[in-house]
């Protein structure tokens, strides 16, 4: 198949700002691998479009008439297939950003944030890879998990020694390659270590894994960056310090 020949990524925009919507459009069709096909003025017209147009992502506002965004984000997660959702923001600490990710959204983008910022972040949440990267987006998720969650650290104890591993660094806001670099790995193994953690871990994509290895305080709000120890390039692992 020819890259002209392959599908561009589907999006759905939930914004009431006709302004707003206007210019996401506008900047998104722009692209030959993403394509608008839908609009929505609130969440419940929103999560009517979900089902209609069946796209493989939604941009959701949070402040909406008839319903806000986090409700429909819910929603349209509990359909069958249903799209990754990438959350609309005015602030990078916007409580309601962080109550979408908890409500299942893939990650989240500010509303001033530039074109080509706007445009790299759907192709990655699309992917399922690197919405962690911007630094507001760590912020965000340093407020999701205060305290210990049973069930996460219940999850999280599943996992391998090296799984563990790749899910800091994942935390962390690295991406595969980062992560196969700093850990002396083929890319190819971090993806299947990725694959590995998400089928244990029960998440759908990596935002949610990150969300559990905060909840079970495998990562802890304020860290600096870096996970604490990496492999050896043998694959072992030093001691703890």
């Amino acid at each position: 198949m020819t890259d002209s020949a392959v599908r561009p990524i589907r999006v759905l925009l939930v914004e009431d700002q006709a302004l707003v919507r206007a210019g996401l459009r506008m900047v998104i069709d722009s692209q030959p691998d993403l394509m608008v096909v839908g609009e929505a003025a609130d969440g419940a017209s929103g999560v009517d479009q979900a089902q209609a147009v069946r796209p493989d992502l939604v941009v959701m506002d949070v402040q909406m008439p008839a319903l806000n965004g986090i409700e429909a984000t819910g929603r349209i997660l509990a359909l069958p297939a249903p799209p990754r959702v990438v959350v609309l923001t005015t602030f990078d600490l916007d409580e309601y950003a962080v109550a979408a990710i908890r409500a299942g959204a893939s990650g989240f983008l500010l509303k001033a944030s530039p074109p080509e910022e706007m445009l790299a972040a759907l192709r990655a949440v699309y992917s399922g890879d690197a919405v962690l990267a911007p630094s507001t987006t760590r912020r965000l998720l340093d407020q999701l998990a205060p305290a210990f969650d049973p069930n996460a650290m219940r999850l999280v104890a599943t996992l391998t020694t090296r799984e563990r591993e790749v899910l800091v660094a994942m935390a962390r806001g690295w991406r595969n390659a980062e992560i196969a670099e700093r850990l002396y790995v083929a890319e190819g193994t971090v993806k299947t270590h990725v694959g590995q953690i998400l089928a244990k871990l029960g998440a759908r994509d990596r935002v949610r894994a990150v969300v559990l290895a905060y909840e079970a305080g495998v990562v802890r709000p304020g860290e600096p960056g870096g996970p604490r120890w990496r492999s050896r390039p043998d694959g072992s692992a030093p001691p703890s310090p």
